[in-house]
């Protein structure tokens, strides 16, 4: 019982810094500021995190959990261009339901650190390209399968889709524009449906 008490502790205090890095940014991140948060004590929190670092990369592992369960975890197609599709979809899906007060975590988390040296940039740098990675693999297993035209460049296709998702995430977070997923939708299933008639 002790053990599940501080497994749930723990949990608690990264959906707490989850948030708060989503608004203030993983700096804004800090033992005393979660122990205020959470009405703890700053030892009942180091009992869980050594260093601010460490409840840094905590958080950022954390995040990648949420998106991987909410994400990868409600695909459900056939391998190739319906795959990638509902990538796209789920994807859009996660950072439109508003998990996080500040919108995408790792769209803030990137934009801080994008150019900081450390182990925090190197892990979202190493989260980032695999979803990268995932999405040119799906694009490269369409084309092998024929779904999308032989000219097509997979890793252009990803880079362009992310933007997309990427763009919806600050154009409602910093525009409050209503119609920024409605958008991505349409780019994003416009531009793999272009791919699929490249010859």
């Amino acid at each position: 019982m002790p053990r599940k008490r501080s497994s749930d502790t723990r949990q608690l205090i990264l959906n707490r810094a989850m948030d708060l890095a989503s608004v203030e940014g993983l700096e804004g991140v800090s033992i005393a500021g979660i122990a205020d948060a959470l009405d703890m004590s700053k030892s009942g929190v180091i009992g869980h995190f050594k260093s601010k670092e460490d409840l840094q990369l905590a958080t950022v592992g954390a995040a990648r959990r949420l998106f991987e369960s909410e994400v990868l975890g409600s695909i459900d197609a056939e391998p190739g261009i319906a795959r990638l599709q509902a990538m796209g979809e789920s994807w859009i899906r996660y950072v439109e339901g508003g998990h996080f007060a500040g919108g995408c975590f790792f769209w803030a988390a990137s934009a801080e650190f994008d150019g900081r040296p450390g182990a925090v940039r190197d892990l979202l740098a190493e989260l980032t390209g695999s979803w990268l990675d995932a999405i040119q693999n799906e694009a490269r297993l369409a084309q092998r399968l024929g779904e999308i035209g032989r000219g097509e460049d997979p890793e252009q296709l990803a880079f362009e889709l992310h933007a997309y998702v990427q763009e919806a995430n600050w154009s409602f977070q910093l525009l409050r524009r209503q119609d920024a997923f409605l958008r991505a939708r349409r780019a994003v299933s416009d531009r793999i449906e272009r791919a699929a008639d490249r010859s």
